[in-house]
């Protein structure tokens, strides 16, 4: 991990939920999570978590990753869970969305399952890099909903893919080249359910000293629904 990267992780249980069923990791070499876990009472958070923990046990001091290793990480994480379900009842109906992001010099490498986000800002513009794998996200590709409607659809929060839940899963990847100056954001849903994009990039833009933590209480004055984390990186080779 480079000693001039800038790197940011928080994360907060909002002001409804009894319970944050997400996760953040940053660990060795350059590898940073998040991990929005679902199915209620503390499930959610048993998913997560092993999504996170395996994650961590693949990649944790690996001399290489590519898109590969890190597809391959989030298909053991899935296992993971679905043998924990095997084994506890009580966990039946639990997954986790898993968004990976790895940097190698001057190539960023994703892996992404569900609907947490990988964003880049760059030059004052706010790319999504991932897709969303939800209902919503499929009625917008197809023309049927616009992107303000979808916002405030009510099965908005209707996954489509997650990591848990099927035994076969497909994990999108990719990977481009990152720039002095980039900031990458990682982030679940409960930030871009609460704050749109033009503030998010205000508030990254800005570089004031902890912006995951300016994020995450951003949400919440909003109304802080869910659970959200956010993890920041600002590229400095």
């Amino acid at each position: 991990m480079s000693n001039l990267n800038r790197v940011y992780e928080a994360t907060d249980v909002g002001c409804v939920r009894p319970i944050n069923e997400d996760r953040a990791a940053v660990f060795e070499p350059s590898v940073y999570v998040v991990a929005d876990g679902m199915g209620g009472h503390a499930a959610g958070e048993v998913a997560s978590h092993i999504l996170v923990e395996v994650v961590r046990q693949e990649l944790a001091g690996c001399a290489a990753i590519g898109e590969k290793e890190l597809s391959s990480a989030i298909h053991r994480a899935n296992h993971a869970i679905l043998q924990t379900v095997a084994e506890r009842p009580d966990c039946k109906g639990m997954g986790t969305t898993a968004t990976i992001l790895h940097l190698d010099g001057d190539q960023a490498l994703w892996a992404h399952v569900g609907d947490s986000r990988l964003y880049l800002l760059r030059g004052g513009v706010l790319h999504q890099v991932t897709r969303d794998h939800s209902y919503v996200e499929d009625l917008v590709a197809q023309g049927e909903l616009t992107e303000e409607e979808a916002r405030i659809h009510p099965q908005k929060n209707v996954l489509t893919r997650a990591v848990g839940v099927e035994a076969d899963i497909i994990v999108d990847t990719g990977r481009f080249t990152v720039q002095p100056g980039d900031i990458l954001l990682l982030a679940t849903d409960g930030l871009m359910n609460m704050v749109q994009e033009p503030e998010i990039c205000a508030i990254l833009g800005r570089q004031e000293g902890d912006v995951a933590r300016a994020l995450i209480e951003a949400a919440l004055a909003s109304g802080g629904r869910d659970n959200v984390t956010a993890v920041v990186v600002v590229y400095a080779p």
